[in-house]
């Protein structure tokens, strides 16, 4: 029964050893890109949506 968990768990950290060979982690300029792309994408919907909500709120205070 032992041998059995160790063959499985050997075979299991091969699988994932093959499996780490195949990744592809992005370079400092892409995660530097990427972040960028994100961070603004980021302001520029809180200011739409800082827009849109004042703008509801006047139109919500006119009709009360």
């Amino acid at each position: 029964m032992f041998t059995k968990l160790w063959s499985s768990i050997v075979e299991f950290l091969a699988d994932v050893r093959s499996e780490f060979k195949k990744v592809s982690f992005p370079t400092r300029s892409e995660t530097t890109g990427s972040t960028t792309v994100v961070i603004v994408f980021c302001v520029i919907m809180s200011i739409y949506l800082s827009f849109v909500d004042s703008f509801l709120v006047w139109l919500i205070s006119k009709v009360i």
